[in-house]
């Protein structure tokens, strides 16, 4: 424990201690390195921190596959309560944002193209993780044949833009084409569950929720006016955030995801267990939704649940009823 620990780290590191998930150990860890007065006395804790949220994210990420395939995989299977891929020009600050957000050890450098394919990472939200994939920076020299195909299991995407760097908007432009000639549209509709209908014009097109991220906001004097000038130019009317690595200004990210998402924690109780680990479904999904992801035969077989929610006394529910965040359910059979 380092030297003078604050309350709020003692309490997290002993919530990494209890914690028996690798996602209950992640969230604690990324809790304990914001907590962590930061000194000189206490680095090597800090990077010892940084390796286990390394070692846990590779860990959530599944195992690696062999076989014959001759290089990495061009797409990432979904995992977590919901999968965002973070897009961008070269040298935006994606990388760098990625690894801030779920510590991926992702490669940065002060050159272009530092990522080559998709690098997943795990982000803590509350008590569950979203699916950051950081993916490599388009332009017209560099298109990437493959990036259509790494984005169908996405939620939604964060464009990440460097405003301070003068070729921003012609790269962002760029970037749009790029991704319109591969049939993906950016959009700036949440969540996903209300962005289903098909394009009119191209019903076989990718309709992607989209943020913008001004990275390295320190770095700008009017953050909202020049992302303002930037949506205008672009003709992109997306949600818009500011994030700044090096201000630790980072913080507003995952809540606004998880907000953005619909993302709606259920918990299973019974008589003989209560568990603190959430199945997560979206906004306006039902009971029956949930019982799915505990077990295919609860859903099959499923006849009522028992309702434990805050401020109502418990009560029987149907499969159709409407579950909200933080619902504890025991479903019979």
């Amino acid at each position: 424990m380092p030297t003078k620990a604050t309350p709020e780290y003692k309490r997290d590191e002993a919530t990494y201690k209890s914690a028996r998930e690798p996602l209950d150990r992640l969230t604690a860890l990324r809790e304990m390195l914001q907590a962590i007065p930061k000194h000189k006395g206490t680095e090597h804790v800090q990077a010892d921190i940084k390796k286990k949220i390394k070692d846990l994210n590779e860990e959530l990420a599944g195992p690696k596959k062999g076989g014959t395939r001759s290089g990495p995989p061009t797409s990432i299977r979904a995992e977590g309560a919901g999968q965002i891929g973070l897009l961008g020009p070269a040298n935006s600050g994606k990388s760098t944002l990625h690894h801030a957000l779920t510590g991926s050890g992702a490669a940065t450098g002060p050159y272009e193209f530092t990522t080559l394919y998709p690098q997943p990472g795990m982000l803590g939200v509350k008590d569950v993780g979203i699916q950051l994939i950081d993916l490599p920076p388009i332009s017209a020299n560099h298109p990437i044949p493959w990036i259509a195909n790494a984005l169908p299991s996405a939620d939604g995407a964060m464009l990440v833009v460097d405003l301070a760097h003068a070729g921003c908007i012609a790269a962002v432009e760029s970037f749009i084409a790029i991704l319109a000639e591969k049939r993906v549209r950016l959009i700036g509709h949440w969540p996903r569950e209300a962005t289903e209908a098909v394009d009119a014009d191209d019903p076989f097109a990718k309709l992607l929720p989209t943020m913008i991220v001004a990275a390295r906001a320190h770095e700008i004097e009017d953050v909202e006016g020049e992302l303002a000038v930037l949506e205008d130019l672009v003709q992109l009317d997306v949600p818009t955030l500011h994030a700044s690595v090096l201000q630790d200004d980072i913080a507003h990210i995952g809540p606004w995801l998880f907000d953005a998402l619909g993302v709606v924690r259920v918990y299973t109780e019974s008589a003989a267990k209560r568990d603190d680990r959430p199945y997560t479904i979206r906004m306006g999904q039902t009971v029956i939704a949930a019982a799915e992801l505990v077990h295919k035969d609860l859903a099959t077989q499923f006849k009522f649940a028992r309702l434990v929610r805050d401020g109502e006394p418990d009560h029987r529910v149907g499969k159709d009823f409407v579950s909200l965040d933080g619902d504890r359910i025991g479903t019979h059979t």
